[in-house]
């Protein structure tokens, strides 16, 4: 039997994405999001919504363009300093050591030690109750190469994706292969 939660907040699982955005006047910002994913494969798309009160709403409205950090466990403290300050009155990255990368593509700073970096401009903006949804085309994808495998591809082992759990408030991180995609049903095409 299933308990009923009402309508909440939950998907498992939810990333940790650092979104990055300069203000007016060049200031690096970052902020945690978790209301977010892919989108669209054709663009390549991701969505993310922000609260109209954030600061990086205001600086994703005045630029339309905006980077996706994706942390490792590693910087689990870092990035849930991000989402505790405002970068407003806080200099984030000056705070945490964390390196403020300017992206080549996009008006946006990345986290230089984060993994797996998207840059992203505006292709649509949704208002959604409590959220402004920006969904940005992915213009380039940056992986470190220490997180890629043998076959020169993303190592989700190695990437160690930060996690959050909106029912707890819990950080979690990516975890074992268990199968292989269109592969673990072909049973069930007999």
């Amino acid at each position: 039997m299933k308990q009923s939660f009402g309508a909440r907040t939950v998907a498992y699982p939810l990333p940790v994405f650092l979104v990055g955005t300069y203000d007016s006047h060049g200031k690096p910002d970052a902020m945690p999001a978790s209301w977010g994913g892919i989108c669209s494969s054709d663009p390549p798309g991701i969505a993310i919504s922000i609260r109209p009160s954030r600061y990086t709403h205001r600086n994703i409205m005045e630029k339309r363009v905006f980077t996706v950090s994706i942390p490792s466990v590693e910087l689990m403290d870092k990035a849930d300093f991000f989402g505790m300050v405002s970068g407003s009155d806080t200099e984030k990255f000056k705070k945490t050591g964390l390196t403020p990368v300017k992206s080549e593509l996009v008006d946006a700073p990345y986290v230089g030690e984060c993994p797996v970096v998207l840059e992203c401009r505006v292709i649509n903006i949704v208002e959604i109750g409590s959220h402004t949804q920006f969904i940005g085309e992915i213009l380039d994808v940056k992986i470190d190469e220490s997180v890629l495998g043998e076959d020169k591809k993303p190592d989700i082992s190695k990437i160690r994706a930060l996690c959050y759990d909106a029912m707890s408030s819990d950080y979690y991180v990516t975890g074992e292969i268990v199968g292989k995609a269109f592969s673990e049903g072909r049973k069930y095409q007999k």
